[in-house]
Parts: structure tokens; sequence; C-alpha cells
């Protein structure tokens, strides 16, 4: 059976990482999908994590947020005692309006006040009695982020939240959720297969492959808008070389979608090709 995740005091020391991982393994059967992982993400610090389908990414993420406990493996793991979970699907419950979807769960004072607030953090002020149906892809990507942020989570896990969304709405979702981690300080791991999105997003990249993390990139683009288009095409170049994808501009010019222009790294299930395009929610 898989360990379970310590949860560790967050009155810890300010120099205690809010993630600390050492040796993990995970195994389905006769297969191994994470092969003795080593990781540390300070307080506060956005880490985005890289790499080809089936590579073990989501299974990383399930081990942080103890959802593993059926799966064979071993190494140890401290996160905080608190964290949230933010998935593809919103997972909202229909029969609730906003308001008690954020609240589900929720403990302490003045919980309906506090989720007033996360959800006019998100941009649905004055929608607290709406229903999950009345909203669209991207509304309920909002809710989920307030039912996410409200707990005030010291980790938030992110895996894949935007990729169902249209082109246009993951960009402005991108900017939500850097002006929220700002505001709110957790640390994150966002699972991604959008190279640009780990670029403009993140502090620091990874790249899984084949259950072993193979890069740990940091990310620091400058200010100035020039240099800042410079070090971004240095980076994804970098990023596509690691990820087995070729850089070259006019290939990697197909990869992309055709709207947003971003690079995804995910497979066709069938040729073993990246994607001409994401589907649109």
């Amino acid at each position: 059976m898989a360990q379970n995740a310590e949860r560790l005091n967050t009155a810890n020391a300010e120099n205690t990482p809010a993630v600390s991982v050492r040796r993990l393994v995970r195994r389905f059967g006769i297969r191994t999908v994470l092969n003795g992982i080593d990781l540390e993400i300070r307080k506060g610090e956005f880490v985005a994590l890289l790499g080809r389908s089936g590579s073990g990414k989501s299974t990383f993420l399930r081990a942080l947020a103890g959802l593993d406990h059926d799966v064979v493996g071993e190494g140890q793991l401290h996160v905080p005692s608190s964290l949230s979970v933010v998935f593809q699907d919103a997972r909202l419950l229909p029969w609730k309006r906003l308001i008690d979807n954020v609240t589900f769960g929720l403990t302490g004072l003045d919980a309906k006040g506090r989720a007033a607030t996360a959800l006019r953090e998100v941009g649905l002020a004055n929608r607290e009695l709406s229903w999950p149906g009345e909203l669209s892809g991207g509304e309920q990507q909002r809710v989920a982020l307030a039912r996410a942020l409200v707990r005030n989570p010291a980790l938030l896990l992110a895996d894949e939240p935007f990729g169902a969304l249209d082109a246009l709405t993951r960009l402005r979702m991108h900017a939500l959720l850097r002006r929220l981690c700002q505001h709110h300080q957790p640390a994150v791991l966002l699972v991604t297969h959008d190279v640009d999105e780990a670029i403009h997003l993140a502090q620091r990249i990874l790249i899984l492959d084949e259950g072993k993390l193979v890069r740990d990139l940091p990310v620091d683009l400058p200010e100035h808008s020039q240099e800042r288009e410079h070090e971004i095409a240095r980076i994804r170049r970098h990023l596509l070389q690691h990820l087995g994808v070729n850089a070259d501009p006019i290939e990697a010019q197909t990869l992309a979608d055709p709207v947003s222009g971003q690079i995804s790294t995910e497979k066709n299930d069938a040729t073993g090709e990246p994607p001409r395009h994401r589907a649109a929610a």
C-alpha cells in the first residue's frame, strides 16, 4: 500500500519547505509509474509539472493529495495539513447553489461570509445564489478556485484546471490564478500539458519522464518586453527539446493551438504524434 502523505504542522519554521518528497515510488501492477522522486517546493512557490501523457504527472499529484491509498508504493511525503485540489472538471454539486458549493465541508466562523468574499475575488460577486448549471465552463472553474482558496491552503494542487476551456477563457484564467496566488501565497503544483502556460505562470518548471524528474528549470522572466519574449522563446525551445518535440519554429507552429498559439506536450493516443489543436469546452 502507498504510504500516506505526512501532514506538516503549519506552525513549523519558515525555512521548512511546504512540500518534501523523498524516494517516492508508485506502482500499478508490474508497471512502475513513479520511480524514486525527490522534490522540495518552498512556501509560496509556484511550480509547474510538464510531461507526456502517461508520464505519471497526475499520479504524482494524487500522491501529494493523499488520494492514492490503494496504490502500491513507498517513499516519504511531507505536505501541509491544509491543502486544496482543483481538477480539470470543476466538480460542482449541481443541486447546491454557488455559495453552498464554496462552503461545502468548510468549518469555522462566518463560513458564508468567507465564501462570498472568495466568490467576489474570482469575479462572481452577487452570484452566490446562482446554480452551477447557469454558469459557463470558465465561470464554473472560477467557483472551483474560490472553493479551493477560501480554505487558505498552504498547498494548492491543480491538475490541468484549464485544459477543457477555450483559448481566450484560458488566458483570462491564467491572469486570475496569478493574481489569486499572489494574494493568498500558497505553494502551488500545477500539472499541465501546455508549455506556454507553464512558462507564464510558474517560477519553476519540472519535467517528468518515465517516472523520474529529468529537469528542474527556474523561470525568471525580464520585465522589458523584448527581453521577455527572447527569454520565453529560449525556455520554450529548452523545454520542447527535453520533451522530445522538435523546437524548430516552423514545425512548432504546426503543434500549436490554432487560436492561442500555445504548444501542448500531449500526444495523440493512436499515432503517438502531438495533437494539432485542443478541443474547446
